[in-house]
């Protein structure tokens, strides 16, 4: 991938989603800021991916899981809400990793796969990840999404590790690096009430 960005200095703000100004999330990127860029890029990787749940993966493909209803995992956006529950889908968790990053000087935005919901074609909905700036390697995808049966990512730059390829008609892997979430991503995390509504209405995208 060859990824197109905007400058670095774009890539390091405090906003309303990735709100690293927030004591618990400024607490915590602390904790994680000794080292190197590099030493600090992947224990703030490897804290989000193994740390937060993925929300879906908490209640499983049924409507429970282990006598956890969707109904009882919040649905979350903002990084400080994320790092409150210790869960979230991987938009917000993709906006938690880019708090802690930002927190700690490392430029990091945000990217997106477009990929078959079902894996037959049509519909097709969005599946984010972290951009980072990493001295070396310039601008490397981190997926942050969390280990599964079938899924595991991991931090071995310069090789990419996504939690999903895309490989058929209409998937696509965008090269854009975005600075804030996309307004779609936002509106479907703000607008869901619970998770069974937020599978309904997970959102797609094309440039």
């Amino acid at each position: 991938m060859s990824p197109t960005t905007t400058p670095a200095e774009d890539h390091l703000a405090s906003s309303a989603i990735v709100d690293w100004h927030t004591p618990i999330v400024r607490s915590l990127a602390r904790q994680l800021g000794d080292g190197t860029q590099l030493q600090v890029a992947e224990r703030c990787f490897q804290w989000v991916r193994d740390r937060v749940r993925h929300s879906f993966d908490i209640v499983g493909a049924g409507p429970t899981s282990m006598g956890t209803t969707t109904a009882a995992i919040p649905v979350t956006c903002t990084a400080s809400e994320v790092l409150e529950q210790r869960s979230g889908i991987c938009f917000a968790k993709s906006h938690l990793l880019a708090a802690l990053l930002r927190a700690n000087g490392i430029p990091a935005g945000f990217g997106y796969q477009r990929l078959s919901l079902n894996d037959s074609g049509p519909p097709f909905v969005l599946h984010g990840f972290n951009w980072v700036a990493l001295p070396g390697f310039g601008w490397h995808p981190l997926d942050a999404r969390g280990d599964r049966e079938g899924v595991a990512t991991r931090f071995e730059p310069p090789a990419v590790s996504l939690a999903y390829s895309a490989r058929l008609p209409g998937e696509r892997t965008d090269p854009q690096v975005f600075a804030e979430p996309l307004a779609v991503v936002v509106t479907a995390l703000r607008q869901s009430p619970d998770l069974a509504a937020l599978r309904q209405s997970l959102p797609d995208w094309q440039p």
